[in-house]
């Protein structure tokens, strides 16, 4: 078993799930059960599997979490492009998540190899 609340990726997943509700809040209100509510339920997902994955018996089970965790950074990274094209933020305010995002996913995938 791991400890995930060691781990920089799980660390660095939970400052992003901050980061993404404090811009998400900016939204319009009819995007309440809409975009927002997606976007939500996507980066906190991103933690959440790093967790139930660590906490898995085998190394396989914690690379299947984490494969689940690197998809909802994808989902995120494309709803986040979508609130730019609908002129709810701009891309440049939006480019420290994409960057983010992006190393949390070279992170995950190198944690990943190093498991199998």
């Amino acid at each position: 078993m791991h400890n995930y609340k060691e781990m920089k990726i799980w660390q660095k997943a939970r400052t992003l799930v901050k980061v993404v509700y404090e811009i998400s809040k900016k939204f319009p209100k009819e995007e309440l059960y809409g975009l927002t509510s997606q976007i939500r339920r996507a980066v906190v997902s991103i933690p959440a599997n790093i967790a139930e994955g660590a906490g898995r018996g085998t190394d396989r089970d914690f690379h299947h979490f984490l494969n689940i965790s690197r998809g909802s950074l994808f989902e995120l990274d494309t709803l986040l492009i979508l609130t730019n094209d609908l002129d709810y933020i701009t891309e440049s305010d939006l480019n420290p998540e994409f960057e983010s995002i992006s190393e949390i996913i070279k992170m995950m995938i190198s944690f990943q190899n190093r498991l199998v």
